[in-house]
């Protein structure tokens, strides 16, 4: 039977299919929509199916608030070609109403809601078989209640932030929000950084303090020795250096009889107790990078100051109640 241009675009709408497709659905279907809908669905799992080892590295992030209700949202994709074309934007867009508008709280939750003619996961499944490539929801984030400001760094759609404050001040809660796109702490303050966190970087610290204290004694012994410490500190400088001419194979030679003397001597050595308290100076320091309260306010007058302090010169009982971060950058 003859499809006519009419029934091509009323099912494209419905579906966001590209023209061919859906020309070539309804003659199999013999006009039949809704089995021209099911055609379309079942060549976008064929599709999905078969990329569904391919990497998802670029993709939309949106985030919206209505009234008392937050979220961020992810739909990925391969390519920023497809990223930033309207109609996936628009679907990313669609879902996340959906999600808003029925307070969702997990992204199962979200994959399940209605957007258009189907469910959102059928949807994303749809335009991946649209576009041939691999699609997914990630990254759902939430925050309820008042007090809340939202951020698309750059209106780019690939970093988003929320904030939550305990008063209302929309200024600072925009800058707050500015901070945690640009600093991206992992947690709010100290006592919420998980203790597994804490001690690992802890380890960490402990590890990378005796390999520096061992690393020192044996450049203090090379100098004594009449040897530039930059002529070995690699394999790779050691063999240029010798081509040049610079190091002889005796100098070569001795320096590893001292590296793995002194080495040995060093680490049998160690001062413990000022081991520790180094590690837990680059803890520290570790923390105040990365605890959001305690970072550099990066959004202020000119003068330094943690978050905490910007928070306080706007009123002495302003405090952050939560955020919530997600990027498409690998970090």
């Amino acid at each position: 039977m003859a499809i006519s241009i009419e029934d091509i675009k009323k099912l494209r709408a419905m579906t966001g299919a590209g023209l061919a497709d859906v020309k070539k659905a309804l003659t199999e279907a013999e006009g039949d929509f809704d089995k021209a809908k099911e055609l379309l669905r079942e060549r976008g799992l064929a599709i999905a199916a078969k990329r569904s080892d391919r990497e998802t590295s670029n993709g939309c992030v949106l985030v919206k608030k209505v009234n008392d209700f937050a979220a961020i949202i992810a739909l990925k994709c391969e390519t920023d070609f497809v990223a930033n074309g309207a109609d996936f934007i628009k679907l990313t867009s669609d879902i996340l109403d959906a999600a808003i508008a029925a307070k969702a709280h997990t992204l199962d939750e979200v994959k399940t809601l209605k957007v258009g003619d189907a469910d959102a996961q059928a949807a994303v499944t749809q335009r991946s078989g649209i576009t041939g490539e691999k699609m997914e929801l990630d990254g759902y984030e939430v925050l309820e209640g008042e007090n809340i400001q939202v951020y698309d760094h750059m209106g780019k759609h690939t970093l988003c932030t929320m904030v939550q404050l305990n008063q209302n001040n929309e200024d600072a809660g925009h800058k707050v929000a500015m901070q945690v796109a640009a600093m991206k702490p992992i947690a709010l303050d100290e006592a919420s950084v998980p203790q597994a966190v804490k001690d690992e970087e802890y380890k960490v610290a402990v590890q990378k303090t005796k390999e520096e204290q061992v690393e020192k004694a044996v450049e203090v012994a090379l100098k004594k020795a009449g040897l530039n410490p930059n002529h070995f500190d690699s394999e790779d400088h050691i063999e240029s250096n010798q081509g040049k001419g610079w190091i002889t194979a005796e100098d070569v030679a001795k320096f590893r009889e001292i590296k793995e003397t002194v080495s040995a001597e060093k680490a049998a050595n160690l001062n413990e107790n000022m081991i520790q308290n180094i590690a837990k100076g680059r803890v520290g320091k570790f923390l105040k990078e990365n605890c959001l309260v305690c970072q550099e306010f990066q959004f202020g007058d000119g003068d330094k100051q943690s978050v905490a302090d910007y928070l306080k010169k706007q009123d002495k009982e302003l405090k952050i109640v939560a955020y919530k971060r997600f990027t498409l950058a690998a970090e």
